[in-house]
């Protein structure tokens, strides 16, 4: 644990208050001139003030951890003081009352009024509330206090490892807060044993006063000849107002301990958490206030005290609500404030150029302008694509960030993945797109482009075209629904990018509590989470869906024990959730599919190389047959899909991840099953083979 740093004091100061502590004991055997009497004992009144203003003060009771050490000088003043006084009032007693000096004598006239019958009355009363109220009190809380402190310890300290581990707090923090919870934890043992000086304090001045009273009438009568009378009256006199000089101060420093070991775990100074607690509720302040009414009209009690009392405290309980208000309305101002500056600092800094948004939309600026109308409605379609994405594919995309920029042409758009332009493509706002393929063209003026989702034949003419178009039968898109297609596609092929670490750990956080069971069998002993969103990625990567992750997961149970590479997971979990695959593709209907044909199963049979346990460890086939193959296959994949809408290609199991990584460049979306992946009872329609 790293060592507290003591900050090195000025030399004059160390030797300064070595010597005020010295004089402190000299006042014990010296003799004493009355005018440093007067001079100590004011600064023990002034010292018991200070100490109860910081009391007072400060935020939290470790704020004044020295207050023990300061209790016991400050006693040690007042026992030194008072022994002083002691000495003087017995050898100078018979000169008159003011042998000990103005300030003793002052107190005795003032408080006293002259008459020590009044002096010893005060002094039992402020004896009594000191020693049996406040100090018994005070005293009680701080054993209490060190006791519960003590035992909290241990659990503290584990919280604060707990943090540490957790990465919640750095290792510096730690530090801090066992520093923090040594002092407390010797702060209340001290002050357990600290309030005792005060008690003791309180009999010795009993002690005192009873010698001085005594011994002086004793001194007075036999060694200075003082008639009796005189001599009870003059030790009186100076003994009691000598306690009240110690007893006053005594009383202010317990006030300050009691408010010390009272505050507990309050924060902040002492009379704002009292008045704040008190003016929480302004209805016990109306209550109050009522019940001063009703004191100030009943017969035989004075009207004027309890009609100010209850005039105030009604005001108060009104005006608390309303301040309140203003307070919350001018911290929601300040909170929206800050809000704003560390938004725009966040957009200045360099750190905030480093972040890179997932998805991105960047507009050109006319494009933007044109969409700015309805950038509410881009919006809010561009919601319910997410949506759309989320019920099909199993997971929630990140957000979609829409901007515009000069860099790219003004009427142009871009969508960015992880900040690399993926894709880029004009628009023509005002216009629409007429798709056309391979079919007849509109007898319509227009310019012939290629429909950036899909790369079909497609052309650009004017709205007011727009109701000849529709009588010839064709279809017309806007601007905004182009770049929303576009987006959707681009999307459908960056899905495995999209799939963060953070999404996996979500997804398997949202598991019902018995798969969270199965999860913990097979991670990390059987694979690593890593490996686990590897498959997921594969998964997304051929556009299936992860949404029924608990198949998934049983599927990845069963074959992990056997098998280590993603790709032969991802083969098994195809083939155990084939009703999904094919439900998918086949729409409700029948499935469309288009075999390889015998010769092209045997020629990606026959480049298979396996090992000794009969597993595919290399795919080595003759470049030419690959661009035989290509061309082949390119020409019936063309021809079906003018015929149907959706299809799939159907080939061996151990040769579809390789006809697949073929296919997928030619037509990305077209789906590769195996024989293995047709599900029972789903209805096949062949539309013939690629031989």
């Amino acid at each position: 644990m790293e060592a507290s740093v003591v900050t090195p004091q000025p030399r004059s100061r160390d030797l300064a208050f070595a010597g005020a502590v010295v004089g402190i004991l000299a006042i014990l055997f010296l003799p004493i001139p009355p005018i440093l009497i007067d001079m100590g004992l004011a600064f023990s009144v002034a010292l018991s003030v200070l100490i109860l203003m910081v009391a007072l003060w400060i935020q939290k009771p470790l704020e004044f951890s020295a207050f023990p050490t300061v209790l016991l000088i400050a006693t040690l003043l007042r026992l030194a003081l008072s022994i002083a006084s002691t000495r003087l009032i017995l050898s100078d007693g018979h000169k008159g009352v003011d042998a000990a000096g103005h300030v003793i004598s002052g107190f005795s006239q003032f408080v006293m009024s002259g008459d020590f019958v009044i002096g010893i009355v005060v002094f039992i009363i402020l004896i009594t509330v000191n020693f049996l109220v406040i100090t018994k009190g005070a005293t009680r809380i701080a054993e209490v206090g060190a006791r519960f402190t003590l035992d909290a310890i241990p659990g503290k300290q584990m919280a604060i490892d707990a943090d540490l581990s957790a990465g919640i707090i750095d290792e510096k923090e730690a530090q801090k807060r066992r520093r923090e919870l040594e002092e407390e934890s010797a702060f209340f043992g001290s002050m357990d044993g600290a309030s005792k000086f005060v008690r003791g304090e309180a009999v010795a001045s009993l002690i005192t006063i009873a010698v001085n009273i005594f011994g002086g009438i004793i001194i007075g009568v036999t060694r200075h000849g003082m008639p009796l009378s005189k001599a009870a009256d003059v030790f009186t006199q100076l003994s009691v107002g000598d306690g009240l000089v110690s007893q006053i101060p005594a009383l202010v420093v317990s006030l300050a301990a009691g408010l010390l070991v009272s505050k507990g775990g309050t924060r902040g100074q002492a009379q704002q958490a009292v008045l704040d607690q008190l003016g929480a509720y302004p209805r016990a302040l109306m209550v109050s206030s009522a019940l001063m009414f009703v004191f100030a009209v009943v017969p035989g009690l004075p009207m004027i005290p309890f009609l100010l009392l209850g005039g105030c405290m009604g005001f108060i309980a009104y005006s608390i609500p309303k301040q309140r208000a203003n307070q919350e309305a001018q911290e929601q101002a300040r909170i929206a404030q800050e809000a704003q500056k560390n938004l725009l600092e966040s957009r200045d800094s360099v750190k905030e150029s480093l972040k890179i948004a997932e998805i991105e939309l960047c507009l050109g600026k006319h494009l933007a302008s044109h969409l700015a109308s309805s950038h509410g409605d881009l919006a809010h379609r561009v919601g319910k694509m997410r949506k759309k994405f989320a019920q099909d594919f199993g997971f929630v995309l990140p957000d979609v960030k829409l901007s515009d920029s000069l860099m790219i042409p003004p009427k142009s758009y871009q969508i960015k993945i992880h900040g690399t332009v993926v894709a880029t493509q004009e628009v023509r706002p005002g216009d629409l797109l007429v798709v056309i393929g391979d079919g007849p063209v509109p007898d319509v003026p227009g310019d012939e482009v290629r429909e950036p989702a899909f790369g079909m034949k497609a052309l650009w003419v004017s709205d007011v075209y727009l109701n000849e178009i529709k009588r010839q039968g064709f279809a017309a898109v806007d601007g905004a629904s182009v770049l929303l297609t576009h987006l959707s596609e681009v999307i459908r092929n960056n899905l495995p990018q999209l799939l963060s670490y953070k999404d996996v750990r979500n997804l398997l956080d949202g598991l019902e509590p018995e798969y969270k069971r199965l999860l913990d069998d097979i991670c990390p002993s059987q694979i690593s989470y890593s490996g686990l969103q590897a498959v997921l990625k594969l998964l997304l990567a051929e556009r299936v869906s992860i949404r029924n992750l608990s198949l998934i997961l049983e599927a990845i149970a069963e074959i992990a024990p056997h098998a280590r590479r993603a790709e032969q997971l991802v083969e098994h979990v195809r083939v155990r959730i084939a009703q999904q695959i094919c439900g998918d593709l086949a729409g409700g209907g029948a499935l469309n599919v288009l075999r390889l044909g015998n010769k092209w199963d045997i020629a990606f049979h026959q480049s298979l190389k396996r090992d000794a346990k009969g597993d595919v460890v290399e795919f080595d086939i003759d470049p030419r047959l690959v661009e035989q193959f290509g061309a082949e296959a390119s020409e019936a994949i063309k021809k079906r899909m003018g015929q149907v809408e959706t299809f799939a290609l159907v080939t061996a199991p151990d040769a579809r991840p390789y006809v697949r990584m073929i296919i997928e460049r030619m037509f990305s979306s077209l789906p590769v099953l195996s024989h293995l992946e047709i599900a029972r009872g789903v209805e096949i329609n062949s539309l013939g083979t690629i031989s």
